[in-house]
């Protein structure tokens, strides 16, 4: 009720004369922390931070739950333990990282309607979001490429093997490392939000240093990746549709209705399943462009940042930890199978014949027969 009736007195006209600003609850130990552009907003409408709070938690409760699933059944059943689906693997483990370090601070922090753990946390708390979300999307773009090597190399791909998956995970946790800690050591900083109740990178901070990291790091998380999957899948494409072409030639020349043999119906599950690793890119790019949008109307100084607007960079950025098991546990055939029978209570649909499904993991894209004259 304080709070209300603060941000009450705000609106009223009385909040001028008693200097009510966003910032009055942060803890004086923080102060050091938040930039001065925060002290220009008056305190934010409780009913923000009760909404943001119960987001949070639904999102953290379904991710937790979704990603602990995909990690337990991907790990425990014997079919789908590939080395491609050791990428899956990944992606769900870094997830449930997220909201599971993410989720349960922001819920208190609402509640209380600031930071209440103190600096060090507030920098270890930006610190590992950041770094779960690097990995999320590499591992993701690593994905991309394995269908690329599959789809589009076929037989001339060389095949993932465990200890080369095992590889690239390890690549990808080490520079994602690598690129998150150099806030704690003056290149950017990790600092309170305009909600005050989450902690991210600074981009109001006016100096080289700090605005160059954002740059730097957007283009290696970002923008990077997301070049690399464009070219990935401009190319699974073309393979999709010079395959689709070719199939209906043959077919139209051999006067049958379809060519789709074995080898054609596990070409067309990769090629569905390439699309599955598309939409859930698409959808953690969704999820981060809201956050990108700010840091960078940040540091160019494009327009002016309310501390609402932060509220939503924050729910977009987690919930695509939410995204990723939704979409493999309904597009994976194996999955849901395995699903079904471990958890029943969980699984959308009936019991999956295992034997139609095709495991995303060493197969390989087998050339069509020339037609002959």
């Amino acid at each position: 009720m304080a709070s209300y009736a603060a941000w009450n007195a705000a609106q009223s006209g009385l909040g001028a004369m008693v200097n009510l600003t966003v910032v009055d609850r942060v803890p004086a130990d923080m102060l050091h922390m938040v930039d001065a552009h925060w002290y220009q907003f008056p305190p934010m409408n409780p009913l923000w931070h009760s909404i943001l709070g119960f987001a949070i938690f639904v999102l953290c409760f379904i991710s937790l739950v979704g990603n602990g699933c995909v990690v337990y059944i991907f790990t425990n059943t014997k079919t789908l333990r590939t080395p491609s689906n050791l990428l899956v693997v990944n992606l769900a483990f870094s997830d449930f990282l997220m909201m599971f370090t993410m989720g349960p601070p922001m819920v208190i922090n609402c509640y209380h309607e600031t930071w209440v753990f103190g600096p060090f946390a507030c920098e270890l708390y930006g610190m590992l979001g950041s770094l779960f979300g690097c990995v999320s999307i590499w591992s993701m773009t690593l994905i991309a490429f394995d269908r690329y090597n599959v789809i589009v190399k076929g037989l001339s791909a060389k095949p993932m093997t465990n200890n080369g998956a095992l590889l690239r995970i390890f690549l990808v946790w080490a520079s994602c490392l690598a690129w998150t800690i150099p806030p704690f050591f003056g290149w950017n900083r990790y600092v309170p939000e305009g909600n005050m109740s989450a902690c991210g990178t600074d981009y109001l901070t006016d100096t080289f240093l700090s605005r160059s990291y954002i740059l730097v790091y957007s283009v290696f998380v970002y923008f990077a990746p997301l070049l690399m999957i464009i070219y990935s899948y401009i190319f699974i494409i073309k393979a999709v549709s010079a395959h689709e072409k070719n199939m209906r030639e043959q077919a139209k020349k051999m006067n049958v209705a379809s060519l789709r043999s074995s080898e054609a119906q596990n070409t067309s599950t990769e090629m569905k399943l390439a699309k599955v690793a598309l939409v859930t890119i698409s959808l953690w790019f969704m999820a981060w462009t809201p956050y990108l949008i700010i840091n960078y109307t940040g540091i160019f100084k494009a327009a002016p940042i309310t501390p609402l607007a932060t509220i939503w960079g924050s729910l977009f950025a987690k919930a695509n930890a939410v995204y990723n098991p939704i979409v493999y546990g309904i597009s994976h055939p194996k999955y849901r199978a395995a699903l079904y029978q471990k958890f029943p209570s969980l699984s959308c649909t009936d019991a999956v014949d295992d034997s139609q499904s095709v495991t995303s993991g060493t197969t390989t894209v087998v050339n069509e027969e020339k037609p002959s004259a």
